[in-house]
């Protein structure tokens, strides 16, 4: 029970840098904190490999397995494997004559079937072989049975002894392969067990390897809850940029374009300040040029009426009086076409609007952008005491976590865990010598019975090599040299050794059969397929009142959904021993050391902070009441029509280069001299009054109707524009003075669950760390994998190797025998022997000439027949 009590220590041990939130920890949308990066867990090298390979050997164990599976080629019997286990041989003993216990019974027996016939064929081989070399004895020494020593001679004697011999050779052949077969079984299961030490000390090492590095992984749990702290005190030292960031963006979707408009309005004053100043310039250069205008055109119709004063003009019908009187009709177009003295000064609207922007909006406007951007600096400053809250909170939960680790004697458990282990390793270490002294006993037991086979083998082959070296063919029954006689003593001699080894034999063979093989069919084969972990797991299977043995041994609580094949499943995934055995279902440390506990708390003094932006004043008063100043600034009052319709009038009535131009033509028609000369002159000045005068005045009219739309323009959106801005700027005040709350809650909202996202990351990595990485069970499914590879690849399939080759070379002792009775009578020396009249049978010049009825008075003559 003491290593009971050390797991137990053990598995407590590694539960205390978990942090157990999954009974009450809230279900929450996707927290939007940054991923976290809390490295790697500290992992122990595992230098086991549980798997086995038996390079060339294994040929002759798929061999064995696959005359196994021809033996009993019937599935694992889960359900009656179940019964059995269940009624533990109970009540079929003391009940059998109950119907379930008979049916259960011929099952077994169904089940058993193969082995059952192989095993009885074994008995009847292992009773009758002694009795039949017995009878075979006393036969012989009765001259039966081939034990007179008389050969009758036949025309295929030779053909028979090479037939004998060859089938003998070929016996022997098989019964050396059976040998071998079983020597080199013995001798892996030998050479595996030194192997068996390996395979121990490594899984000792990986089990201290485990006990070493856990705390190590544990107190690297517990220490990275640092790297979460750290990020929430950054995220805390940034609550500014954060939260009043998260805070003033939202708020900006309102605020930002209503301080836009009232800067564009500002912006537009100055721009209106300009066009009324243009204006008022252009005005009074227009006004000022068509003065000037007007009297240079006055002097033109003036020279020209004295030039046309000239004689030639008077002249009727010539041609000069044509033009004169055509040039003298055309004067009256020489005049200004538009009176820019009679439009209105715009001084007045120009005076209201520099009142107007005596204050200067562009900078209250500003102002409401500074105080509206201080709203991550106001944050900060009303959340100054929630910080140093969370602060403290932060340096608690560290000290408990650290402190709930403390609590428990993690570092004693496993050191004491270690030197249990070390204990074990030494008592096995004192078992090596007894078990190599067993397994020498065992080499020897199993040297000692193919021996005796060997014995026989070699009996025959010496025989057969005696006979075949000492075989004269000119010699008969009774005169055979001494080698080929020795040759026939040694096969008889192996025949008796066959009689008395074979059934010793064969009892060895049924008996490791029996054993061996069910071993490789109910325990082998199911390991490899997980149908034994199904028997094991079966509820109430070893204790009938517990569902489930493990929890029930470990925890008291045996209807736990903890089995063997979930364990040994999850620790050869290198799962936590963590997850492995179900400790979060056993040890609960939320009552001590409750992380959600403490995000809720976080939560709830985050979810507390209020920040009042009432302070914040988009557009002072004085600012609304300039705009409001602006559209009584008289400029919606300005005679638009009447500027524009100056405006589209030209300049003069005629166009003055087209008029020039006439003129030259006219003046073409009429002869050389001064009329002529006057009408270029005049011609030329008024060119010089349109480059001079009129150009300028044209632009100054360009400018001056830029001016008059861009007013007008102006004028017309100049209400809605104000009053827009004014009630998007009181709107987004009265959003931040009253429906601020909101805002402030949703974002405060995320930039809690950024903070507990942070204390998820590091508790979801703990979990998974538990579950994957801390103290990973791979030691203990190498433990049962070793011990499925000493006990079925090392120990059984080497015994079963062993069986099937002793036992198949014992089967073949059989035909031996039979062949060595018969070859032996063609090898050894006879008493008596055939005498032959037919002389054409038997040339008698190879018969010696003597008495043979004297000298053999058993010898009688062959039988006649026809085909003899």
């Amino acid at each position: 029970m003491a290593w009971k009590a050390g797991l137990l220590l053990l598995c407590w041990g590694l539960t205390s840098g978990e942090v157990d939130v999954q009974a009450t920890e809230p279900e929450t949308t996707s927290s939007p904190a940054r991923t976290l990066n809390f490295g790697y867990v500290p992992a122990g090298v595992y230098e086991t490999v549980a798997h086995y390979e038996p390079g060339p050997i294994g040929i002759l164990f798929h061999m064995v397995h696959a005359f196994l599976h021809l033996v009993q080629p019937n599935p694992f019997p889960e359900d009656l494997v179940i019964k059995v286990a269940k009624d533990k041989f109970g009540a079929i003993q003391s009940e059998y004559q109950k119907p379930e216990n008979i049916v259960l019974t011929l099952q077994v027996i169904y089940y058993e079937l193969g082995f059952l016939v192989c095993v009885l064929l074994g008995a009847v081989f292992l009773v009758l072989m002694p009795l039949v070399g017995a009878l075979f004895c006393l036969c012989r020494c009765c001259d039966n049975c081939g034990g007179e020593m008389h050969q009758r001679q036949r025309k295929n004697a030779d053909c028979q002894r090479g037939l004998l011999a060859t089938l003998l050779f070929s016996t022997c052949i098989v019964i050396t392969a059976g040998i071998l077969c079983s020597y080199a079984a013995n001798q892996h299961l030998s050479s595996q067990l030194k192997q068996m030490r390996r395979l121990v000390n490594s899984n000792l090492r990986d089990v201290h390897t485990f006990a070493n590095e856990t705390p190590t992984q544990i107190d690297y749990l517990i220490s990275q809850y640092s790297t979460a702290k750290k990020q929430v005190q950054f995220d805390l030292d940034n609550i500014g940029p954060l939260l009043g960031g998260r805070i003033h963006e939202e708020l900006g979707l309102e605020v930002t374009p209503a301080l836009d408009g009232a800067l564009k309005m500002a912006a537009a004053m100055h721009e209106t300040k300009e066009a009324l100043e243009n204006v008022s310039m252009t005005l009074e250069v227009l006004q000022e040029g068509t003065g000037k205008l007007r009297f240079s055109l006055g002097l033109m119709r003036s020279g020209l009426n004295a030039s046309l004063d000239d004689p030639v003009c008077a002249v009727p019908g010539s041609p000069a009086a044509t033009v004169c009187s055509s040039v003298l009709s055309s004067l009256s177009q020489l005049h200004v076409g538009a009176n820019y003295s009679q439009l209105p000064d715009v001084a007045p609207q120009l005076e209201k609007v520099d009142e107007a922007l005596q204050t200067d909006l562009s900078d209250i406007v500003q102002k409401g952008f500074a105080s509206f951007n201080n709203t991550p600096a106001m944050v900060v400053d009303q959340t100054r005491s929630v910080v140093e809250g969370v602060r403290d909170m932060l340096d608690g939960i560290g000290t408990n976590i650290t402190g709930f680790s403390k609590l428990f004697p993690v570092h004693n458990s496993l050191t004491n865990f270690t030197i249990y282990i070390s204990h074990a390793h030494s008592r096995i270490e004192d078992i090596y010598p007894e078990i190599d002294r067993y397994d020498f006993y065992r080499w020897t037991a199993c040297i000692t019975l193919c021996c005796m086979v060997v014995m026989v083998l070699a009996f025959n082959l010496l025989g057969m090599l005696c006979g075949i070296l000492g075989y004269d063919r000119h010699a008969t029954p009774t005169t055979r040299g001494c080698i080929s006689n020795t040759g026939g003593n040694l096969l008889m001699a192996g025949v008796g050794f066959s009689f008395i080894f074979s059934w010793m034999l064969m009892a060895v063979v049924a008996a490791s059969f029996l054993v061996g093989g069910n071993i490789e069919k109910l325990m082998c084969e199911p390991f490899h397929t997980r149908q034994l972990f199904k028997v094991l797991d079966t509820p109430h299977l070893i204790m009938p009142t517990w569902k489930n043995f493990i929890p029930g041994y470990l925890y008291d609580d045996p209807e736990m959904d903890l089995t063997f094949e979930s364990f040994y499943s999850n620790c050869k995934d290198n799962r936590g021993m963590y997850s492995a055995l179900r400790l979060d279902k056993i040890f609960n440390v939320s009552a001590f050391l409750n992380t959600s506990v403490f995000t809720e708390d976080v939560a709830r003094m985050i979810g507390g902070v209020k920040v009042d932006l009432r302070g914040i004043i988009l557009l002072e008063a004085e600012g609304k009441d300039n705009l409001m100043h602006f559209t009584e600034t008289g400029i919606g009052d300005i005679d638009y029509d009447a500027y524009l319709e100056e405006v589209n009038k030209r300049v003069t009535l005629v166009d003055l280069l087209a008029y020039a131009k006439e003129l030259d033509a006219q003046s073409e028609q009429l002869p050389k001299g001064s009329l002529q000369a006057s009408l270029k002159g005049h011609a030329s000045t008024l060119r010089q009054i349109h480059t001079q005068q009129v150009l300028p005045l044209e632009q100054s009219l360009t400018t001056f109707s830029q001016s008059i739309r861009k007013l007008q323009t102006t004028t017309r959106e100049l209400p809605s524009k104000v009053s827009s801005v004014l009630s998007t700027i009181d709107a987004a005040q009265y959003l931040i003075s009253h429906n601020a709350t909101y805002v402030v809650s949703k974002q405060t909202e995320k930039y809690k669950q950024t903070i507990i996202g942070y204390f998820r990351q590091y508790i979801n990595w703990v979990k998974a760390s538990l579950t994957l990485e801390v103290a990973p069970c791979k030691p203990f499914s190498n433990i049962v994998d070793t011990m499925e590879i000493v006990a079925c690849s090392f120990l059984m399939d080497s015994m079963n190797t062993f069986w099937f080759g002793l036992g198949g070379a014992t089967l073949f002792l059989l035909p031996s025998v039979v062949l060595a009775v018969r070859l032996a009578k063609f090898y050894r020396r006879m008493d008596t022997e055939d005498v032959y009249d037919d002389f054409e049978t038997i040339p008698m010049k190879t018969i010696p000439t003597y008495d043979t009825m004297t000298r053999f008075p058993r010898a009688s003559a062959p039988p006649r027949h026809a085909d003899w």
